[in-house]
């Protein structure tokens, strides 16, 4: 059967992510073909047809669909889908979250219609939906009436080669000094998006900064978080202890991230809105303590194997956030013991073998 996917999110973060973890494994079941980026995608391998239509663009939505070539299945692993007519006999997408739709009150008048007609172009065109839980299995019935029937839900996996509790003490001290990481530390991992909630965190704590040694690192470069919200960056500013205490790491590399992971004391996860959120599980895995909200699908994905609080409770949070760095040893390790076991259960490897007989099944229905 000939798969054909659109690859041009390979190098983008979230979705990145799922597409590198999943093309080789499929590329075993099927023939495969990729649209995107020559650059990009090169490292796969796989056949490929070059394009640099960018997501969102007016080419998409004209141009795009020509490249695609006769096949039996054309996925869309996000849910920009092309709208016009294609070669494929049947369409698949994955709808990771209704992000769009939830916090429409968050984007502009032209995301507003490009997300609610692409959305729903996505959901009427597609002949099988692939979503990460069913917290927005739920979501997107919610927002679109999308029937149940259509959808899939696949969790998404952990690269558990890249994020492991092995690392030697040479590995983590090159880390450390490569981003000037202090002794001890809060972990932020993710962007300045509204539904990220780090301005939440940055108030929390600014409650008991004076009172912790702990400063809090934010991981990813500190012009990207002042362009995105400049309230956050206003707060620190005007803030001598927040200036001190907070520490951005700049640009980090994959093959560091699992280190800095694991050398945290307390990774906090504020996410107002996850269609899965990842990086609870991946600092679970790396073997650090984790505080994660109680919101959207964070207990679904977590279970029991985190603490959880309001993400709208700064109080909470900063209680939370002092309560976890005082626990006894044996407390904090029998927490973060339970948390590498949960991230044990979400593998690329089960995620992959599910996406494939999604696929198979597609290509047999009527």
């Amino acid at each position: 059967m000939h798969l054909c996917v659109d690859a041009r999110m390979y190098c983008a973060s979230g979705i990145g992510t799922y597409l590198q973890n999943l093309l080789l494994p499929l590329s075993q079941s099927f023939d495969l073909t990729l649209i995107g980026d020559p650059g990009e995608i090169a490292a796969t391998e796989l056949p490929r047809i070059p394009t640099d239509i960018p997501i969102y663009s007016v080419a998409e939505l004209l141009r795009f669909p020509s490249l695609i070539p006769s096949c039996d299945i054309f996925w869309s692993p996000h849910y920009n889908v092309p709208v016009l007519p294609i070669r494929a006999k049947k369409r698949l997408v994955t709808i990771h979250d209704v992000f769009h739709l939830a916090y429409v009150h968050t984007l502009s008048l032209k995301q507003k219609l490009y997300a609610k007609l692409i959305m729903q172009a996505a959901i009427r065109l597609s002949d099988g939906i692939i979503t990460v839980s069913e917290f927005s299995k739920s979501e997107i019935q919610a927002y679109t009436g999308a029937s149940t029937s259509k959808i899939s839900v696949i969790p998404n996996g952990v690269n558990h080669q890249q994020f492991h509790t092995d690392y030697t003490l040479a590995e983590t001290e090159q880390v450390s000094e490569k981003y000037h990481l202090p002794d001890k530390y809060i972990l932020y991992v993710g962007n300045v998006k509204p539904h990220k909630n780090l301005s939440r965190l940055v108030e929390a704590y600014a409650l008991i900064a004076e009172h912790l040694p702990h400063k809090l690192v934010i991981v990813g470069k500190k012009e990207g978080f002042i362009t995105g919200d400049t309230s956050l960056h206003d707060r620190i500013q005007q803030n001598s202890v927040l200036q001190d205490k907070i520490i951005f790491t700049g640009f980090v590399a994959d093959e560091d991230l699992p280190k800095i992971y694991a050398m945290a004391s307390l990774f906090v996860f504020p996410s107002l809105y996850e269609g899965f959120g990842l990086p609870p599980l991946e600092a679970m895995a790396s073997g650090c303590l984790t505080l994660t909200s109680q919101r959207a699908s964070m207990p679904e994905i977590c279970g029991d194997a985190t603490t959880y609080f309001h993400p709208e409770d700064t109080p909470d949070l900063a209680a939370k956030i002092k309560e976890l760095l005082t626990i006894p040893t044996h407390t904090r390790q029998e927490i973060i013991t339970a948390g590498v076991k949960k991230a044990v259960e979400y593998t690329w490897k089960a995620a992959a073998q599910q996406h494939v007989e999604v696929m198979k099944q597609l290509c047999l229905s009527n």
